[in-house]
């Protein structure tokens, strides 16, 4: 998966929008205001945060290499990804959707309402 994929598997999620909010070279996604996914377009291999729950963050830590506590992050609640090949992008798709259902999830119920009619 490149960056564009990712950038359009993001994108086609409900509600989803993309910002430049703290530099040009990373790319956040957005739901109802809230960001499930920062992306760096300067990272060679490419590499991106995502929220995840508290003891599924360690527990993915231990098991990939590619997973790291979260940069510039709450370690508690967000992982770094490095997607250098070593997991296939079903896992990639995978952690992405945990964290948008996460951030989805908590979400008010008006905001939920208008983002899926």
């Amino acid at each position: 998966m490149n960056i564009e994929h990712l950038r359009m598997y993001c994108l086609q999620k409900p509600g989803v929008e993309e910002s430049f909010p703290f530099d040009e070279s990373t790319l956040v996604f957005k739901v109802g205001g809230k960001i499930f996914l920062l992306l760096s377009l300067t990272s060679n291999p490419i590499q991106f945060n995502v929220k995840c729950d508290p003891e599924k963050a360690i527990e993915l830590r231990e098991a990939y290499d590619c997973v790291l506590p979260g940069y510039h992050m709450s370690k508690k609640h967000w992982n770094t990804i490095i997607h250098n090949g070593s997991v296939n992008d079903t896992y990639i798709k995978e952690w992405i959707d945990h964290s948008y259902d996460l951030v989805f999830s908590g979400l008010s119920k008006k905001i939920k309402e208008q983002l899926i009619p």
